[in-house]
């Protein structure tokens, strides 16, 4: 259930929980200058946004931290309540906001790691990928790179194969579909300057969900992160850090827990002042209180370092 909504012909206005804070929000979003899918200015974040066969561009902003105000740029404007009521959706889901802090920020105020990141980052919200498809792609792209060659690889990927439309000179990206890239073969991908297993394991994803076997519904059907885990671990180029990524970011399991992360590990290691990074039994020491809030007690704590 998405919090109460309101609209009019070219607005949407959703209102917001207690624990939001959108600069912290828009902070997060514009931590890299070679993000491709968005664009912020004037503290007001704008995308473009495939809602059946239009394409809506979308610019969010928030003066009060009660309401998120969504204006309709260009010359698309939703006809219909229900396109009206997707939007809400998405954006809803987008910044998470059917999720009830308030446990969360509970349990984190009296534990030693996260005490100072809800304090630093009050009112953060788990900034979400609701598209299945990149979600996968971006965990796979971000496989054993830094997270600035990350952000280059999606750009060369989304410019290369993705849609865009444009208003007043700025050009809005749309991610490619799974269609976009099922059908290409790994030497298509050569310029993109990815190893060739990642971009098998890309056409891979893709053909899956073309055939409809890997669905966003179907893993959501699993019931529970640990049995979605088993099922994406199943695919190649899936491991369990992708599995967990594409869990916390697009799935929404709360106890989803990329545990083998290498930021976390540094985020860790950061917080406590310490010479080497944590041991994962360590890390599952530290994590004991975190129980159905480790994808945001990870988030939190990556926030330290981007």
């Amino acid at each position: 259930m998405i919090q109460s909504w309101e609209h009019s012909k070219d607005e949407l206005k959703l209102s917001l929980p207690k624990e939001f804070n959108f600069n912290e929000n828009m902070n997060y979003l514009a931590r890299s200058s070679n993000e491709c899918l968005f664009h912020i200015q004037n503290n007001r974040v704008s995308r473009a946004i495939q809602m059946g066969e239009e394409i809506l561009i979308i610019e969010v902003s928030s003066q009060d931290n009660l309401h998120l105000n969504i204006r309709y740029l260009g010359e698309n404007k939703p006809n219909t309540a229900a396109i009206h009521a997707e939007v809400a959706c998405y954006v809803s889901e987008w910044f998470d906001l059917d999720r009830d802090l308030h446990p969360f920020y509970t349990m984190a105020k009296e534990d030693p790691l996260l005490g100072s990141a809800v304090d630093a980052f009050y009112g953060l919200r788990m900034i979400g990928i609701p598209d299945l498809f990149e979600a996968l792609c971006w965990g796979i792209l971000g496989q054993q790179i830094n997270l600035s060659f990350a952000y280059t690889l999606k750009r060369r990927l989304v410019e290369k194969f993705g849609r865009s439309v444009v208003h007043k000179d700025v050009i809005y990206w749309l991610f490619p579909s799974p269609k976009d890239i099922a059908s290409l073969s790994p030497t298509e991908l050569d310029g993109l300057r990815m190893t060739k297993k990642k971009a098998e394991y890309l056409i891979g994803v893709a053909e899956l969900m073309v055939q409809g076997t890997l669905t966003k519904d179907s893993l959501v059907k699993e019931g529970s992160h640990q049995q979605a885990e088993k099922t994406l671990v199943k695919i190649r180029g899936i491991g369990p850090w992708t599995a967990n990524y594409v869990l916390m970011r697009c799935l929404r399991y709360p106890s989803a827990f990329p545990i083998d992360d290498v930021g976390l590990h540094n985020a860790i290691k950061h917080r406590l002042g310490k010479e080497i990074k944590p041991t994962k039994d360590e890390i599952m020491k530290l994590a004991t209180n975190w129980t159905n809030w480790e994808s945001y007690a990870t988030f939190y704590l990556w926030r330290f370092l981007y």
